[in-house]
């Protein structure tokens, strides 16, 4: 693959945090739904390293640490300044007594949240100055790091969205302005909190999940607010949980991580089948849609194999005609 993800890379500030247009989201390597093996996910970091990718994110979420242990072992051999990292803020790990995370023998308790780990820790909400600290400096020490390029708030809007923007929020601008962290930003699903977020705080980045796809637009007021305020949007949930994943739509496709109803398999058909027209798979345009918005800096995606990763760079590259994209905004499938 030729370097488009870096050299085609799109900047927060000049000179400052470049993301590329691809990057690779790590909860797959915290062992969400289903355990992954460390020579698996060594060779998915590599496959997205050789694809030209350089942002990658995580969270101590993502498998109670295995995530950031996994990625910051891989990244341990690749020059700092080639490579941007996020990770999140708002859930510390609390030590569980009796069990241990290398306790792998399937019987321990298993983490309740979709991680196949031991539920060697608990996770407890902390939106305070001094628990982000403390969870920055516990992320070091996983990822073998000594500085954050970006750190999210995580999901302030499931938890305590008020106290995220009156506690989390200012405690992050202060970390930034120590220079702690390069950037700061909230990852979040509801686009109505996000906007909420940027209005509060001076933001650098958005990450939203699964908001403003091929498949749905219902968010472009936060975009334009975000293109106003110079807050980057890192799109998430491209494929919408796998339903924009393969040209052929099947009938079991997931939507929400549940199944698809009947009004959006067809909505993904008669996109697929436009696509088509045009010589283009549904998730090539799926992918590439986001940048196609002056806010969204960078799209990134998950894998849980070299092959996906892979898959995902290549389609990154490949040519989507600009009729496309104008027969669906002619049709109100997205927007003009």
């Amino acid at each position: 693959m030729s370097a488009q993800t870096s050299s085609d890379a799109r900047s927060l500030q000049p000179g400052t945090l470049q993301l590329g247009r691809l990057g690779y989201g790590a909860a797959g390597l915290g062992n969400l739904y289903r355990a992954m093996s460390d020579s698996t996910s060594s060779a998915i970091t590599e496959a997205a390293w050789d694809a030209g990718i350089r942002y990658f994110d995580t969270a101590p979420h993502y498998g109670l640490g295995l995530s950031e242990h996994r990625l910051g072992a891989f990244l341990q051999g690749k020059p700092r300044q080639e490579f941007v990292i996020s990770t999140k803020v708002g859930r510390l790990l609390v030590p569980k007594q009796g069990v241990t995370a290398g306790d792998i023998d399937g019987v321990s308790p298993r983490d309740p949240e979709g991680f196949d780990v031991p539920a060697a820790s608990r996770r407890v909400w902390d939106f305070t100055e001094r628990g982000i600290r403390q969870s920055i400096e516990e992320s070091l020490e996983r990822l073998g790091l000594n500085y954050l390029d970006i750190a999210y708030l995580h999901d302030a809007d499931i938890h305590d969205l008020a106290g995220g923007i009156s506690d989390g929020l200012p405690a992050l601008e202060k970390l930034r302005s120590e220079g702690l962290v390069r950037g700061i930003g909230v990852g979040i699903n509801s686009a109505e909190a996000a906007l909420h977020c940027v209005e509060a705080v001076d933001l650098d980045l958005v990450m939203l999940a699964g908001r403003y796809t091929l498949l749905e637009q219902p968010q472009v007021p936060l975009l334009a607010r975000c293109v106003e305020k110079g807050t980057g949007v890192v799109n998430v949930g491209a494929y919408n949980s796998g339903l924009l994943a393969r040209q052929d739509v099947p009938d079991d496709a997931h939507y929400n991580y549940g199944q698809a109803p009947h009004e959006l398999l067809e909505r993904a058909r008669l996109l697929a089948a436009i696509c088509a027209s045009y010589g283009v798979e549904l998730p090539t345009a799926a992918l590439q849609f986001g940048l196609r918005h002056p806010a969204v800096v960078n799209v990134t995606v998950g894998a849980t194999s070299p092959e996906q990763i892979r898959d995902s760079a290549s389609r990154m590259e490949e040519v989507v005609p600009e009729e496309l994209w104008t027969e669906l905004s002619q049709r109100k499938l997205i927007p003009a």
